[in-house]
């Protein structure tokens, strides 16, 4: 009776709604589900939740390709094999030719934990989870104050220093589909930051709004779910199912309110609870 409850609820929350960028609802972990559900933004953008079944954290990868160059975000939580997934698109979509960087949001294991998958293969490039390691592949002279332009040919993809949640965190600006991924930075969910990293948080939020203020950002991507479709009711920590989920997208609103919630803060960070995601200070 209750996956029958937990099934009714999860069609009724169902087909994403009419502004959404993605065609269908994510899977929740509330009824059968494959290790990797992939949807498409375009047919050189794609975005891959790794089931919550494989692993609770439920992590979303991204998949983009310029003329060049195929750019793949995160590598997963580990519990599932995700190179196989990942060449079946490239061949699918016939970009199996083109080599492929294996980058990251930064550097916790729930995001890079498919990378030997990739390593030592003659057309990948994985780069590493270290900040000088992410700013000399990126070319960023100057971490973490500078931005970059990384061309996946024809297609350029803005490479913003975000640190504060984790040390060697980046934000991606896709200028062809405007979509803003921030990691675990911002996302429907927990925006967990140790105290002795809160200024440098705050800054990062400051880089990534002075970064994109003037680009019309379309969606904000996370990399995760946490919260319910419920304003300010999040789900339980390590929860292995998310009946009445959030959407994965958040508008850039999103991003000025939190910036505006940090720099009213001053030093002291402190438990933040908002409609859509919830700044979470650890001790």
């Amino acid at each position: 009776m209750r996956r029958l409850i937990l099934a009714l609820v999860a069609l009724l929350a169902g087909a994403a709604r009419a502004d959404s960028p993605f065609a269908e609802a994510w899977h929740d972990g509330t009824g059968p589900e494959p290790e990797i559900q992939i949807q498409r933004l375009d047919q050189d953008s794609y975005v891959l939740r790794q089931s919550i079944r494989t692993n609770f954290e439920g992590p979303f990868l991204f998949l983009f390709f310029g003329k060049t160059t195929a750019l793949l975000v995160d590598s997963g939580a580990g519990g599932l094999l995700i190179r196989p997934t990942i060449e079946r698109i490239m061949a699918e979509t016939g970009h199996s030719a083109l080599p492929l960087v294996v980058a990251h949001t930064h550097g916790h294991g729930d995001h890079i934990a498919g990378d030997g998958e990739f390593a030592g293969l003659s057309n990948v490039v994985v780069v590493g989870h270290k900040p000088d390691e992410v700013a000399a592949f990126f070319h960023i002279a100057h971490w973490p104050d500078q931005s970059v332009e990384f061309d996946l040919g024809g297609r350029v993809i803005d490479i913003i220093p975000s640190p504060g949640h984790e040390a060697a965190e980046i934000a991606f600006f896709d200028r062809k589909t405007r979509i803003l991924l921030m990691g675990d930075a911002l996302y429907p969910g927990r925006l967990y930051v140790r105290p002795d990293n809160f200024d440098a948080f705050k800054k990062s939020v400051d880089r990534v709004v002075s970064a994109t203020k003037d680009r019309n950002v379309a969606w904000i991507l996370g990399n995760h779910i946490e919260m319910t479709n419920i304003a300010k009711r999040d789900l339980p920590m390590h929860a292995i199912d998310h009946p009445r989920e959030h959407r994965l997208e958040l508008p850039y609103g999103a991003l000025l309110e939190l910036q505006k919630s940090l720099q009213s803060m001053g030093d002291r960070p402190q438990l933040d609870l908002h409609d859509d995601f919830i700044f979470y200070p650890l001790p």
